[in-house]
């Protein structure tokens, strides 16, 4: 099995900046040869070059434009994802603007309690001729290849993917990945951000069924592609995207919820 970084914070935060030497990162190998760890590094979602005698993430030097990214979102049987699993997963693949690929699929799952029936919809019969978690897991492996992850709370889905590949005998994946509420949170005001919350005040997704993969991702995309339009001309790499998401100030929220407003003016 393919194994998780082993470099410390500090390398990790050069490589997206002003790159890492071959001996910082030889240092931190322990020996192993770099060539060999970097295609590993690839085959789990996550291409490092060489530029001018340093590394950094491919992402430094991508346009947002040739960009893939991939919207995730995933339905799962509870919040732990060393106990739980996943039950269905939907991703829409983004470059330029527009779609160019889509993934769906509902997964075999043996217990799905009532709450979580209640929200998603999804029961233990529905997934009953699913394809297995292992099945699912090898194909979305494939679909997300070492496109940008993003997910609305990127951490949630992010852990839940990686830990079900794990799981199944599969690598980790590393692929680097946005927030889309960080990169919400800086480029449009709102009262609240979840996903609901700004598909009413956006007028995302008419037909969005909350709490459903496919919907939830076809939300985030549109969400996602609303933010790229109003981030500044400054922002012009994959990676120069993906800091601004988490570095940039965020804009001030309203005091007073707009959308209480006009319920109760209605």
């Amino acid at each position: 099995m393919l194994t998780n970084f082993i470099l410390d914070k500090k390398s990790l935060s050069k490589l997206s900046t002003c790159g890492l030497s071959y001996e910082v990162i030889k240092s931190q190998l322990k020996n192993e040869d770099i060539e060999f760890t970097l295609e590993m590094w690839r085959a789990q979602g996550l291409d490092i070059i060489r530029y001018n005698a340093l590394y950094y993430y491919a992402t430094k030097f991508l346009p947002i434009k040739d960009t893939i990214f991939s919207i995730v979102d995933v339905e799962t049987n509870g919040s732990k994802a060393d106990k739980h699993q996943i039950i269905e997963i939907g991703a829409i693949k983004i470059l330029n603007g527009e779609i160019i690929d889509t993934f769906e699929s509902l997964v075999h799952c043996e217990e799905i309690n009532r709450h979580i029936s209640e929200i998603t919809g999804i029961s233990v019969e529905d997934t009953k001729n699913a394809p297995s978690l292992k099945h699912v897991m090898q194909d979305f492996k494939i679909f997300l290849g070492d496109t940008v992850f993003v997910a609305h709370d990127v951490k949630f889905d992010f852990k839940f993917v990686s830990s079900m590949m794990e799981k199944t005998g599969l690598s980790p994946i590393l692929n680097r990945h946005l927030c889309s509420i960080n990169l919400a949170e800086r480029t449009i005001e709102s009262y609240r951000y979840g996903l609901s919350y700004l598909n009413d005040l956006l007028d995302l997704h008419k037909d969005a069924t909350h709490h459903r993969a496919l919907s939830d991702a076809i939300t985030t995309a549109k969400l996602f592609t609303k933010s790229l339009d109003l981030v500044g001309g400054n922002i012009k790499t994959a990676e120069d995207l993906i800091n601004f998401s988490k570095n940039e100030r965020r804009l001030r929220r309203p005091k007073f919820d707009p959308l209480l407003k006009v319920d109760e003016e209605e």
